[in-house]
């Protein structure tokens, strides 16, 4: 692809995503929209994926970012119902929906029909989480299709490439698939234990934070082709050695946290945005290669495939649930609490999303009826977005799930603050202690001051609300403060402006600033 194509690709598509932020239009469906309008328009040149890129470009750092932001320890502590959906359910719907494909297409053989199969087995995630945070689902919840989201990728490529070497002719039957799946699943996760305490250790001893965000754009895709290279699991491999690195991110540099947090989250816009895109821009060439099956037949075979991904996700979903309950009474006593409206949610949240994309755009171009398998994906990745992606929060209401206890979570939060206080005013008053630490007291006092104001902070938003605005005092604090930074900004322009001070003075005084209010504000996700 030339490079001015590329760049107006990706500059487009981040537009129409910026745009859909603005509208109440999910950004997956207008940036399809866009792409196909823009697939007619004259002087657009033809995009097209080379196959044997696609998986290691879009899928290391995709799956880098989602795993660094989950939480090691919630996923083993729900390991067995993440397991079941992350590698039982996959496998499941990659047989139940390629078998029923094969059933219903006529010419389509068993081994091109497992090929969609595995393709739009995994669930993606990503908008399910979201809207979950927002609405306050129990976190438990939250944590099982996080979970199920970074290790079903390898379930499906796994199997996707051994239904794949059967249509290409480099099968070796099913046993011999059934090793290799295993073989490989296996030798992924043993690249990632391989991999991950030496990169760790490389990280946490480069002391420049321009040096450790090179090295983290890095990885991925270094775990990614180390275990291709072995014949193992890339996207287990990723998935390890990302754990493990948010496991131990408290280890590096502050400077390194923020620019990484800001460059991947970048990273992942950028490429959800170009793959939906490309969906827009390559339907009409998918529509023109379809050859016997024009017509009426393609869209009873696109809504087929639909109903049977969505049937098939509650079929396994509610036996997952609730049969290795009847089974154990360790686990009824560990969750009591389960009913019949969780399995609803997990089942109703299998949207499908950027990595069924991303493997269906890397099917070699020999593979029999590629561009059916193309359309029906893309048709089953629109349709959940749309019809489970758009009822998903009316769902969540109507069923009434108990929400996030926010009281005792803020409870917990500022325990911990204030034990984490007491600690640092003991090391305070061991360093003051020793002459070479003297510091006049208004400094003294500052920094004391600073630790009240973080124990504080947190009580404060248990308080009363601002009978006004609406506002905790802790947050009509922040907003004041944002204001007072905001003043000094204005003032060190200005006098950089009226040649007071220079350039490079001014980038100091606003690092400053920055780090301020960085420090002033809790995170807030888009």
């Amino acid at each position: 692809m030339e490079v001015l194509p590329l760049v107006a690709l990706v500059a487009g598509s981040a537009a129409v995503a910026g745009l859909a932020r603005r509208t109440p239009v999910p950004a997956p469906l207008l940036l399809v929209a866009v792409g196909l309008i823009a697939a007619y328009v004259p002087g657009v040149p033809p995009y097209a994926l080379d196959p044997h890129v696609v998986l290691p470009l879009l899928l290391p750092p995709l799956l880098y970012t989602a795993a660094v932001d989950s939480s090691y320890l919630d996923l083993r502590a729900n390991v067995r119902p993440v397991a079941l959906l992350s590698v039982g359910y996959v496998l499941f719907a990659t047989v139940v929906v390629g078998y029923v494909t094969y059933l219903l297409v006529p010419g389509l053989s068993l081994t091109v029909a497992l090929v969609l199969g595995a393709v739009i087995a995994p669930p993606d995630a990503v908008a399910a989480t979201a809207i979950a945070r927002r609405l306050g689902l129990p976190p438990r919840i939250t944590t099982i299709l996080q979970g199920e989201s970074l290790v079903n990728d390898a379930t499906a490529i796994t199997a996707y490439k051994v239904a794949l070497a059967a249509v290409i002719g480099e099968g070796v039957g099913w046993a011999g698939g059934v090793a290799e799946f295993l073989l490989a699943s296996v030798g992924g996760v043993g690249v990632g234990l391989v991999l991950m305490v030496p990169i760790h250790q490389l990280r946490t001893r480069l002391r420049e934070p321009l040096l450790q965000n090179t090295l983290s754009l890095l990885i991925p895709f270094v775990a990614y082709a180390v275990a291709e290279r072995l014949h193992a699991s890339g996207v287990l491999a990723v998935v390890v050695v990302a754990l493990y690195l948010g496991h131990r991110s408290w280890q590096v540099d502050f400077a390194t946290r923020l620019q990484e947090a800001a460059v991947w989250k970048m990273i992942a816009f950028l490429l959800e945005s170009v793959v939906f895109a490309l969906i827009g821009l390559q339907l009409p060439v998918v529509l023109r290669g379809l050859d016997e099956y024009e017509g009426l037949h393609t869209v009873w075979y696109a809504v087929a495939v639909f109903l049977v991904v969505v049937v098939a996700r509650y079929v396994w979903v509610f036996p997952a649930t609730f049969v290795p309950r009847w089974l154990s009474a360790r686990i009824r006593e560990r969750e009591p609490d389960t009913n019949w409206k969780s399995p609803v949610i997990v089942g109703w949240a299998g949207m499908r999303g950027v990595v069924s994309l991303a493997i269906a755009f890397s099917i070699p171009m020999q593979v029999p009826h590629r561009n059916l398998i193309l359309l029906l994906t893309f048709s089953t990745v629109i349709a959940t977005l749309v019809v489970q992606g758009l009822t998903l929060p009316p769902l969540i209401r109507a069923l009434k799930l108990p929400p996030r206890d926010v009281r005792a979570e803020t409870l917990a939060e500022a325990q911990a603050q204030s034990e984490a206080s007491r600690a640092a005013e003991e090391r305070l008053a061991e360093l003051l202690e020793d002459p070479a630490n003297a510091l006049p007291p208004p400094l003294t006092d500052r920094l004391r001051g600073v630790l009240e104001r973080r124990r504080n902070a947190v009580w404060e938003r248990l308080g009363e609300v601002n009978p006004v605005t609406g506002e905790s005092a802790d947050d009509i604090y922040r907003r004041l403060a944002r204001e007072m930074i905001e003043a000094e900004r204005e003032v060190f322009v200005t006098l950089r402006d009226r040649r007071r001070i220079d350039d490079e003075m001014l980038r100091v005084l606003l690092r400053r600033l920055d780090l301020e209010e960085a420090a002033a504000y809790r995170e807030e996700t888009a």
